[in-house]
This record gives structure tokens, sequence and C-alpha cells, in this order.
């Protein structure tokens, strides 16, 4: 758990920093900031999405998980995890809900958190997640000059996402093969695109990105149902 803590706290360091510089930053600076965010978090996604060895996959769990996800409304219920951790908070910002929402997601998905958490759970090898920690840190001082305090208390999702994955590595690892979480990480880049395509604005309206969640999983499922066959 040391690796999870520590990928946290580069995740506050870097929020605080951000809101710092916020404060000596012009409009016109914060606007190309943020969409420089929005295009490195696009080219992250790709990076993972174009790793996939079959799109049909891809296809079928993100419409599978996405229909799961709206039944369940996922992103309805992040957004009142961010709203009710805004009214706990004096003086939280108006985006706090927003920053909250972004950084969960775009710190959450993606291969890193996953190999780098079961690395650190089976060999005590901490070297994925320390390097996701810096990267992280860094996203956080840009998204959190611009959304606010909200983006620093994503650490709360790191923890408590990478944590279960540490800690139950020793059970779920043996399960997953390397197809699996190559697919597992080509949907999580296609989440990391929709991700970047919000925090610059692209579409009319915000894509439900919470709501794609489910899709991580399914991957899994495609695998075990072929695998009967």
């Amino acid at each position: 758990m040391l690796a999870v803590f520590v990928n946290a706290a580069t995740v506050i360091l870097g929020s605080i920093l951000g809101m710092l510089l916020n404060k000596r930053l012009k409009e016109e600076y914060t606007k190309t900031i943020i969409a420089c965010m929005g295009i490195c978090t696009m080219v992250i996604g790709i990076t993972g999405a174009i790793a996939t060895s079959n799109i049909i996959i891809v296809i079928v769990c993100l419409v599978v998980g996405t229909i799961l996800g709206e039944l369940m409304k996922l992103e309805k219920r992040l957004d009142g995890a961010g709203d009710w951790l805004k009214k706990k908070i004096p003086n939280s910002g108006g985006r706090f809900t927003e920053g909250f929402v972004t950084a969960s997601l775009l710190f959450c998905v993606g291969s890193m958190s996953i190999m780098g958490s079961f690395d650190a759970g089976l060999r005590s090898d901490y070297d994925i997640i320390f390097a996701k920690s810096a990267m992280d840190g860094i996203m956080a001082v840009t998204l959190s000059a611009t959304m606010g305090l909200g983006v620093a208390f994503s650490a709360l999702t790191v923890i408590v996402y990478q944590g279960a994955l540490t800690l139950l590595a020793g059970v779920i690892a043996p399960i997953l093969s390397d197809p699996m979480i190559v697919e597992m990480s080509a949907v999580g880049g296609v989440m990391l695109i929709a991700t970047g395509m919000n925090i610059i604005g692209l579409t009319k309206e915000r894509i439900r990105v919470g709501n794609m969640l489910p899709a991580l999983i399914f991957p899994a499922v495609w695998f075990a149902i072929v695998g009967l066959f």
C-alpha cells in the first residue's frame, strides 16, 4: 500500500501547487493550459486504445458496459459524491465536482493503474506506480490550476481503487491473462479519449464517461465466455 499512498500524495501536492499557480495565471493562460491537458489526455488514451488486438472486443465491451453504467447511473453517483464533498468543504470553488470526477477518471483509468497495483501487491515492485505518481502529480498541477480543489480530493479515489487492486492482487491477477489486460487497457484508452474531449469541451453535451466504467471489466467476461467454447 506504500506506493498507493505515494501516488495519492503526489496528486495532493500537485493540486496544491496548481491552485497556487492559478492565482498568478491570467484567464487566457488557463484556457491554453486546459486545452493542452485535454489534448495530452487524448494522446494517452489513443496510445492505450490502439494496443487492442481485436477492436470488436473493445466496441462490444464499451457498448454493453455503458448500457449497464447508464442503468446504474454511475456518472450521477460520481457527481453526487463530488457534490457531497463540496458541501462539506467551505470555499471549495464552483468547479469542485467537475475537478473531482475528471481527475478521478484520469488517474484511475488505464493500464498503469492495473499493472502497477498488481506489481505492488504481488512482488512489492513499486516502479510502475512511482512512474505513474510522477505523471499524476504533473497532471494534478495543470488540472487544479483550472478546476481547483476537487482535483486534490481525487486522491481518495486513487487510494480506494488502487488500494483495492493492490490488496486483492493475489486473487485477481491469476484470473487475468495478458490479452485480457491489453483489451482492458484499450477500453480504458477510449474512456480517456472521451475524458480529454470533456476537458476541452469538444462536444455540445458532456460525455458521461463515468457510465462507461463497467466496460473495464467486460474484457475479462469476454475471454471467460470465449474460453468456454
